[in-house]
Parts: C-alpha cells; structure tokens; sequence
C-alpha cells in the first residue's frame, strides 16, 4: 500500500514538473516573439511618420498586426479590420535591383530581420515583365505585403538590373527611390549563374554544355558575351544605364562575398543607407556549419535558413578558362570601382 502511494505521488510530481515546465517554455517564447518587436517608433529620419506623437508603441501594433494577418490568411478579415489597425499596401521605397545570383534572396532576408522593414516574399518582376507592367501600379501595389506606415517595404527582382526599360519605369514611379545592388565576384557569379541552370536542365533530365563552351567562343576562343552569364557579370554597362535616370547617391552596392562570410557589417551599412536606426545585431545572425553559411534568428523561438538550393557545389572549372573570364572583367570591375566608390578584392 505505501508503496503504492508513493509511486502516486511520484507521477503527481512528474505531471506538476511537466506543466511547470511547459508554462516556463510558453513564457521564454513570449518574450522571445516580444524581443524580436521591439519598440523602433519614432525612427530616426526620413521614416519618422508626420503624427507620430500619440500614436501606439509599434511593439503593440506589431503584435495587432500579426494577428490580423493571421485573420486575413484564413480570410476572415474585413477590409474595416485593416482600416482600424492602419495597415496598408504600400509602394516599395527601396528594391533591391539585383544582381542575379548575387546574394539577393539572402539580402533581402537578413534586412527581413529589421522590424521597420517588411519585404514582398515574391518576386513580383512587374517592371521588367510588359504583361505585368501593362496592369499597372495598383496592380503592383496590390502585390505588397500589409504594413504599418511607419514600416517601409523592400521588394527585389534581379532581372532589373540588366533589363533595359526598367530604370525608367522605376523613375516614373518614384525618382527618389533607394536602389540597392549586390554583386559578387563576376567569375564566381558567373559560374553559380551557370550552376543554377545547369540543375535545373538535370532535373528535367536534359544535357547541357559545359561552362568552358559557353563562356568561350569556340571559333575566336575569345570571352563569349553573348552569353547571358558573361554579360550579366559586366557590371558598369549596367549601371550606366541607371545612373541615366538616378544619382549615385541613392544606390547602395552589397559585398554578396561578405555578406556571405561576415553579413553583419554589410547589413549595418544597409541600414545606414536606408536611414534605419540600428537593430540587426550579432544575435540575428549564427553560423550553420552543416549548412557552411549564416542562419537568421528573430528571437528564442524562430530560426529560419535560407531555402537547401542556396549554396549550390559549383562544378569545376578549367584555370585557364577562369583566368581568360577574371583578365576579361578586370577593366570593367576597375570602371565599377570608381563609378561606385568601392573597391573589391576581386583578380
């Protein structure tokens, strides 16, 4: 009989040690979804809004809004329920134009980890796409996430970057606009842009040539810029065309190589640039050794990695083939240099 009551009394604990604990986790996870909206309201110039004072500390509208988002996944939100928690669709005021296989997902994901930043999770590609483009700007507005006005929104197409009509379109739409721009080193770019193709052709179970037959003209045995991986790696033809339309004060050039070995101080000049008081800190941000690259953290609670085809093993690649493409893209990269302002560690 004794024993039988302790051995009650011993599962008694257990169920009383369990709950305890559950309700500790809960708590931890409430203060970790809390960290992650911390107060940044009224912001430091251009975002602070015109009636600020007054208005309720962002960390409570950011909690209201994510249950309203909530709500309006599974459809039950009214278009009342938006109009009092002053959620709206904004038009970006920054976009990251590219540049393809540059680092662009993972830019526009760490900047995710600001919370006066809310980004488009698509690609909308409505000013590089004449269909898209034909349906005009409410169309494109309606592509944007919900926000608070106080947030700005960040949207990226790479294909911006070297399609031709695209800069106009976007200066028609708001010639004040802050454009950012990641590049890596244009051979390695290159062959990543070659490697992501490359999967896709075996996925499907079709062949496709070599890197070395499509970077080299087989006939002239000259750099091949017809090829759209070459080409898309000349950086300052592109650029030029921009600075037709914008200064070179409203574009800011990301280290894709840094930011993949050290995204931390890169992520600080982003945030300078696009005038954001500073929140992104060494917490957000963890080495994922399995992965070999940066892992976001947004509290004690939500971890997110980028997508398993980032970080793609790029296939080797003949050293003389590299060394025509590096000596090819050298005097380009040095134009780049000056028209940026920033030097690279590039051959």
């Amino acid at each position: 009989m004794q024993l039988q009551q302790q051995a009650l009394l011993r599962q008694k604990l257990l169920v009383l040690g369990s709950l305890a604990i559950g309700s500790l986790l809960y708590l931890v996870a409430r203060v970790g979804s809390l960290d992650r909206l911390q107060p940044t309201c009224p912001l430091d110039g251009g975002l602070r809004p015109p009636d600020a004072a007054g208005q309720i500390p962002l960390r409570s509208l950011q909690f209201k809004r994510g249950l309203l988002l909530h709500e309006l996944r599974k459809g039950n939100a009214t278009p009342e329920h938006v109009r009092l928690h002053q959620l709206v669709q904004q038009l970006p005021r920054a976009i990251i134009i590219g540049v393809r296989k540059g680092g662009t997902r993972a830019l526009l994901e760490m900047l995710n980890l600001h919370p006066a930043v809310v980004k488009a999770s698509q690609e909308i590609h409505f000013f590089d796409n004449d269909q898209n483009y034909a349906r005009g700007i409410d169309w494109y507005r309606g592509k944007m996430p919900f926000s608070f006005p106080h947030q700005i929104t960040i949207e990226k197409s790479p294909a911006y970057f070297i399609t031709e009509e695209v800069p106009e379109r976007i200066f028609k739409m708001n010639s004040s606009i802050k454009l950012l721009v990641i590049v890596r080193e244009p051979t390695t770019r290159a062959v990543s842009d070659y490697t992501q193709v490359l999967e896709g052709k075996e996925r499907k179970n079709k062949t496709y040539h070599k890197f070395e037959e499509l970077a080299v003209d087989g006939a002239t045995c000259e750099v091949n810029t017809k090829y759209k991986a070459v080409r898309t790696s000349i950086y300052t033809k592109h650029l030029e065309r921009w600075l037709n339309f914008f200064p070179a004060e409203q574009f800011h050039v990301v280290d894709g190589d840094r930011l993949i070995a050290d995204p931390l101080p890169e992520l600080q000049l982003v945030e300078r640039f696009l005038d954001l008081p500073a929140r992104i800190s060494q917490y957000n941000l963890y080495f994922n050794a399995t992965r070999g690259f940066y892992c976001l953290r947004f509290n004690v609670v939500f971890n997110k990695c980028l997508a398993g085809s980032k970080g793609r093993t790029h296939p080797d690649v003949d050293a003389a083939v590299v060394d025509k493409l590096q000596r090819f893209f050298h005097p380009f990269n040095r134009k780049f240099y000056q028209i940026t302002g920033r030097t690279f560690n590039w051959p």
